[in-house]
């Protein structure tokens, strides 16, 4: 059966790739983004199962609208994949409201909105996906990357939940979590806060990391779109994937450190119980 996919922030990087490959896999793909122009090769290669349409993922009331006219055109969306974020570093003393609450606009109230839109189709029909990027940064953080954690992370727990709703009614969720990829990740789609000289050794080391990576990165996004819409397609699809040696490394050993000390103040945690 042919599916028909609505993924934002597809003009570039992941989400252009995901489109890439859900079309090789022979599958329809609508490529949504802000400024859908880099969306035009895509849509040129396969212009009978292609489409790109503008799309402001912060604008709730564009997103109501954008969706109820592909649902009319295309009759269904069966895979929604969430791609669209920047990345932002700053610390947490020193990021201003108003950064915080764009890149929550964007990371997070966004996809909540574009759920909230292709939800009620995928539950009458009793089949879908839904597919929110994260990223290593949204089960664990590092200095200077608080904010964009924290979307991350929002995205996260919202999605725990979303799964078990919607998983008795026929529908997948599934949470990417890549990590460094070689995309403008680390150029134009990266903003910064400015911040205090006492962050210099914290913040000021990730800026110098993301600096000397960029290039450089391990992750293909090409590889990581494919494996997504693979794994997408299997039987036992896992809630959570990391992308990348580094991410799972990463991912696995903070999940080691927290079981860890869990164990280690687990005489606290048991102890403040009534006796009786």
């Amino acid at each position: 059966m042919t599916r028909t996919w609505l993924i934002t922030g597809a003009a570039s990087g992941l989400g252009r790739e995901i489109a890439r490959a859900a079309l090789a896999a022979g599958d329809k793909a609508i490529l949504a983004d802000r400024n859908p122009s880099g969306a035009a090769e895509v849509v040129a290669a396969y212009p009978d199962r292609a489409s790109a349409v503008q799309l402001d993922v912060t604008d709730a009331a564009q997103i109501r609208g954008v969706v109820g006219d592909l649902l009319s055109q295309h009759g269904a969306i069966d895979v929604l994949v969430n791609a669209a974020g920047r990345g932002h570093i700053g610390s947490v003393e020193d990021t201003p409201e108003k950064d915080l609450r764009s890149l929550m606009e964007l990371i997070f109230y966004g996809p909540v909105a574009l759920i909230q839109a292709v939800l009620p189709k995928m539950r009458e029909r009793g089949s879908g996906a839904i597919v929110n990027i994260s990223s290593q940064a949204g089960q664990m953080s590092v200095p200077g990357m608080s904010a964009y954690s924290a979307g991350k992370f929002a995205l996260e727990g919202l999605s725990i939940a979303l799964a078990e709703e919607v998983r008795p009614l026929g529908i997948k969720v599934m949470v990417p979590q890549p990590g460094a990829m070689r995309t403008n990740f680390a150029g134009p789609a990266i903003t910064q806060s400015p911040f205090g000289p006492a962050y210099n050794p914290t913040v000021g080391g990730l800026i110098e990391h993301v600096e000397e990576v960029a290039g450089n990165e391990k992750g293909d996004p090409a590889k990581i779109a494919r494996a997504i819409v693979a794994v997408l397609d299997a039987d036992d699809t896992p809630f959570r994937l990391p992308f990348t040696s580094g991410a799972f490394d990463a991912l696995v050993a903070s999940a080691e450190q927290t079981l860890q000390e869990r164990k280690r103040w687990e005489a606290v945690s048991r102890g403040v119980e009534f006796d009786t």
